[in-house]
């Protein structure tokens, strides 16, 4: 397990240094961060003394190297646009997301799970039929035309639920939460259903898949000529058997839902890191798109090596191969 750990570590710390040298690359040739920082009236004596206090005059390979060495410190530089400091901004605005990404993982679960299951142990052929054609509906329909039918039904017509923002928060201590509040429960819905929709239809399929292959094997059958109760055999053996390739993809939904919740952050102007980076977009702010890029990165190489960790807990076999 140390060993297996200690590979992942030094696999982890290339993928950053490739990752930071792609950010990197961006502030070098996407334009002059001086052109970005002052005025056009700025004298030339202001430009030469931004430069020199900003390093750019310095070799490429000293500028990689203290860029790679403030990344680790979290210092992510200044945002062209806003003027304060990136990390600053980025910590202000993670919470949104993460409560977001962490609803709508919540809600996928307890949806797409038990319907798996249910799909993959009905004796119903036309209601199961039905069920999957829905889900394939939900496959193809992109993330803000979810988002837009959902405030036309709920916002527009029915007036259940807040089409836009967050609601009112709660701060924990440098840490906002709408989770403790009504009005950010409320907020929160929509945005979470359209979210997590395009999830709740892969864990289905994906669990239904995985059990009725699963249930097909001699061991299955095995267990049920020793007399071995049908609840254990599905929810014991063949589930637990099914859940390696759930692990995996959830592992790497949950990274895909934080770095492309941007869609229906921006239909529900959600004020997360997604709208940070449109706006960063919009004006060129290369600090805060390379950070978003790093950080983004961090995330899902956390996650990944966390789904690996995971392995050893679900199959015991994975064991022998650390």
């Amino acid at each position: 397990m140390i060993a297996f750990l200690f590979r992942r570590l030094i696999q982890a710390s290339i993928l950053m240094l490739s990752v930071a040298l792609i950010a990197f690359v961006m502030f070098q040739f996407v334009g002059d961060p001086v052109d970005g920082m002052l005025a056009e009236s700025a004298t030339q004596f202001e430009r030469d003394a931004l430069r020199e206090s900003l390093g750019l005059n310095d070799s490429v390979i000293t500028q990689y190297i203290r860029f790679v060495q403030n990344m680790a410190t979290g210092n992510f530089g200044i945002s062209y646009y806003n003027q304060e400091d990136v990390f600053k901004l980025i910590m202000e605005r993670i919470p949104a997301t993460l409560e977001l990404v962490f609803v709508a993982v919540v809600l996928s679960i307890l949806i797409g799970f038990p319907l798996g299951i249910w799909i993959s142990l009905s004796k119903n052929k036309w209601l199961t039929s039905t069920v999957q054609v829905g889900s394939l509906v939900g496959v193809s329909l992109p993330s803000f035309v979810t988002g837009i039918l959902l405030i036309i039904v709920f916002s527009v017509w029915l007036g259940i639920f807040p089409s836009h923002g967050r609601g009112e928060v709660v701060d924990l201590g440098g840490w906002t939460t709408g989770l403790l509040t009504t009005s950010g429960w409320h907020s929160i819905i929509l945005p979470a259903l359209s979210l997590c929709l395009f999830k709740v239809t892969l864990i289905m399929r994906l669990i239904s898949s995985e059990m009725q292959e699963v249930l097909r094997t001699d061991y299955i059958k095995f267990a049920k000529a020793r007399g071995i109760k049908q609840s254990s055999i599905n929810y014991v053996h063949a589930l637990r058997n099914s859940l390696l390739p759930v692990v995996t993809v959830m592992g790497l939904q949950i990274g895909g839902l934080i770095a492309f919740a941007i869609v229906t952050e921006t239909v529900f102007q959600w004020p997360g890191m997604g709208m940070l980076f449109i706006q960063a977009i919009n004006y060129v702010d290369i600090p805060v798109i390379s950070s978003y890029l790093v950080f983004i990165s961090f995330i899902f190489i956390c996650l990944n090596t966390l789904v690996d960790m995971l392995y050893f807990i679900i199959d015991p076999r994975m064991k022998s191969h650390a």
